[in-house]
């Protein structure tokens, strides 16, 4: 059964929706609060609305969907306008535009949660009699110092989510690792060619946008074929799959061919900006890995496991093998009967191993 959304959907889901939840649960929080503090009655019924289930359904359907597109609009758009901003300079510009996107909404939402309460439709008079004195009240005051906090707490969880990974806070916060567990893993060891002369030539300040484009352009076919990025080393790039992830529908192997084609279709771009235009060598392998949280002063998610160690070994040999791509054996025999054809590249020895590992590179390349 096809899946209802493909891999780039799904990533924007898993970005989007938290916005929603955060809203939504903080908004409770608050109900709460306030509705203990004054002993669950309306102390002010001339401004605020008197809470009952069909007002809370209402209310929590619309802080839900306010939160939803905010996440929306902050993934799809306005982060990417403030991307070169500081990390406080992104709060507070985001903070504005969306304090007044959330003013309009505030005062369109309260006129029909007024109507359901007062049981009339949203052109009757009491309703905006009502609207009025929200307006000039303490109450309004509360609901905007409120939805401010709203917007603050997800402005700074898309902020560190971006700075850490989505799939690292995923599980930090379900602690998936926080017990360390055995699980089996493709790598992709992805390094730049000629990076060593790309920086000199370019100078550091340079180099480091080029690196930043760079790795830009690779991010869309990483989400698209189900990769996550384990770590940024300098020019090179570690991806990781889980096994099965990785070997259904050849996705890690599609996912180099996928970079290269982004990497082509932006060549003018980098030529034009920086005078050099990249490529790069990747190596391929899978095999058992401990998967847990490590660090006393900065929390990451880490691997262990001599697959790690085999797979950079496999990616340095494409250079004097002339190779773009090289797979090892025990990821090949994965797919024996998939349509992809294999180059045998012989038994070859890797540094710091005893035994040769067999290697091949894909023959009917993309």
């Amino acid at each position: 059964m096809k899946p209802l959304l493909n891999p780039k959907q799904r990533y924007l889901f898993k970005r989007i929706f938290p916005f929603g939840a955060i809203w939504l649960i903080l908004s409770w929080f608050i109900l709460l609060i306030e509705s203990m503090a004054t002993e669950y009655q309306n102390q002010r019924p001339e401004t605020d609305i008197t809470l009952s289930w069909d007002i809370l359904i209402f209310a929590s359907l619309a802080v839900f969907l306010m939160g939803t597109v905010m996440g929306a609009v902050e993934v799809l758009w306005l982060d990417k306008r403030f991307k070169n901003k500081s990390f406080w300079k992104k709060i507070l510009y985001k903070m504005g535009f969306y304090l007044l996107f959330i003013l309009i909404i505030n005062l369109v939402t309260f006129p029909l949660a007024a109507s359901i309460e007062l049981g009339t439709s949203i052109l009757d008079t009491e309703v905006w009699q009502k609207f009025s004195k929200y307006v000039a009240s303490i109450t309004f005051l509360s609901t905007f110092t409120s939805l401010s906090f709203s917007i603050f707490l997800s402005l700074l969880y898309s902020d560190i989510n971006e700075y850490l990974g989505h799939t690292f806070m995923i599980n930090l916060i379900t602690g998936k690792y926080h017990t360390p567990k055995e699980e089996s893993r493709i790598f992709m060891f992805l390094d730049m060619k000629s990076s060593t002369s790309f920086a000199e030539q370019l100078g550091h300040e340079l180099y480091f946008k080029f690196l930043r484009d760079y790795y830009d352009q690779l991010s869309n076919a990483i989400i698209e074929h189900t990769g996550e990025v384990y770590q940024y080393i300098g020019d090179e790039i570690v991806i990781t799959w889980e096994l099965q992830k990785g070997i259904e529908n050849q996705n890690c192997l599609l996912c180099f061919y996928a970079m290269r084609k982004s990497l082509q279709q932006k060549s003018i771009y980098f030529e034009e900006t920086y005078g050099v235009v990249p490529s790069f060598r990747a190596g391929l392998h899978m095999g058992k890995v401990t998967t847990g949280e490590i660090g006393a002063l900065k929390k990451e998610i880490f691997y262990t496991g001599d697959v790690l160690n085999v797979t950079a070994r496999i990616q340095k040999l494409c250079k004097p093998m002339e190779q773009e791509i090289i797979v090892s054996e025990k990821l090949v025999s994965l797919w024996k009967f998939s349509d992809i054809e294999f180059v045998p590249l012989g038994n070859m020895e890797l540094e710091g191993r005893q035994e040769p590992m067999e290697l091949y590179t894909p023959k009917n390349k993309v």
